[in-house]
């Protein structure tokens, strides 16, 4: 059983496991607008964070969420290591980041993997395809070695985008994603990469903490295998899991002011990483 533990918290630390340093960039909202592109981009991509967890037909990973808060680490790909800047997601559960087989605008100004560069690489006939909000990102799948931390995960399946959605990606501080949901989300039945370090024994405990500070530029982990006590203050409320596809969750209601402003009788939430924000049905928004 795998566990997340999402704190909210403003403290520093230093703990020697497997820690991955998260910086808290310049937002998509913010480069838009240097680039006089933000109201282009909100005419054509009205914001839904909701649309990232109903998915028809094919996967569904609305970018649209990174606008205003974007934290986001570093892994490396392949022998030698390629590195990237990835997000890591709670609410997707696949690894992708482009490629040099991508002519896409998204792509010209991120770093890009190239498996001829790397002798652990091996290819497959398969092809990847994820719907976002704003287009969708199209590649292939391969396997090599990917190291995040210090732990270093074998013939882990990734995806090697060719082609990515619009020209205001191309202002995204990122590289590409790495999903820590289930493998029931996962587009074209890729395993995470959370997963196999869980089946190869590469982490302690079957957890991963996540740790998202107000500090501008550091601060921020993801802690793989293990909780660093120094952020608990009070105790840990485990709180189970409702259905292995996010990290989905029952919550019994939203109250403000010690009254109940929504949820009466219960929901459903996903506990999501990629989302830094609070959001809720339009119609109980109007409520509050």
């Amino acid at each position: 059983m795998k566990l997340l533990l999402l704190f909210s918290l403003v403290a520093l630390a230093q703990c020697f496991v497997h820690k991955v340093p998260l910086r808290k960039g310049k937002t998509l909202r913010q480069s838009l607008q240097e680039h006089g592109l933000l109201e282009r981009y909100l005419k054509q991509h009205p914001y839904n964070p909701a649309a990232k967890y109903f998915r028809t037909g094919v996967s569904s990973e609305p970018m649209q969420n990174y606008m205003d808060n974007s934290y986001y680490g570093t892994i490396s790909i392949g022998t030698p290591a390629q590195e990237f800047t990835v997000i890591f997601d709670t609410g997707s559960s696949n690894l992708w980041v482009p490629s040099v087989y991508c002519a896409s605008l998204s792509c010209s100004d991120h770093k890009r993997f190239n498996p001829a560069d790397s002798s652990t690489f091996v290819s497959t006939n398969d092809s990847l395809y994820i719907a976002y909000g704003t287009g969708s990102m199209s590649g292939i799948l391969g396997y090599d070695t990917v190291q995040v931390a210090d732990i270093v995960v074998h013939n882990q399946i990734f995806g090697l985008s060719e082609t990515e959605p619009g020209d205001f990606f191309y202002y995204c501080p990122f590289d590409g994603i790495l999903g820590l949901a289930y493998p029931s989300i996962s587009s074209d039945g890729a395993t995470p990469v959370f997963d196999n370090m869980m089946d190869e024994g590469l982490v302690n405990k079957d957890l991963f903490s996540v740790y998202l500070s107000k500090d501008e530029e550091s601060g921020s982990f993801v802690l793989f295998g293990a909780i660093d006590p120094y952020y608990v203050t009070n105790g840990i409320s485990w709180i189970p899991v409702s259905a292995e596809t996010y990290w989905q969750i029952t919550m019994q209601r939203v109250s403000i002011n010690d009254e109940v402003a929504a949820c009466h009788s219960g929901c459903q939430a996903i506990v999501d990483t990629g989302t830094s924000l609070l959001a809720m049905p339009y119609g109980d928004l109007t409520k509050v």
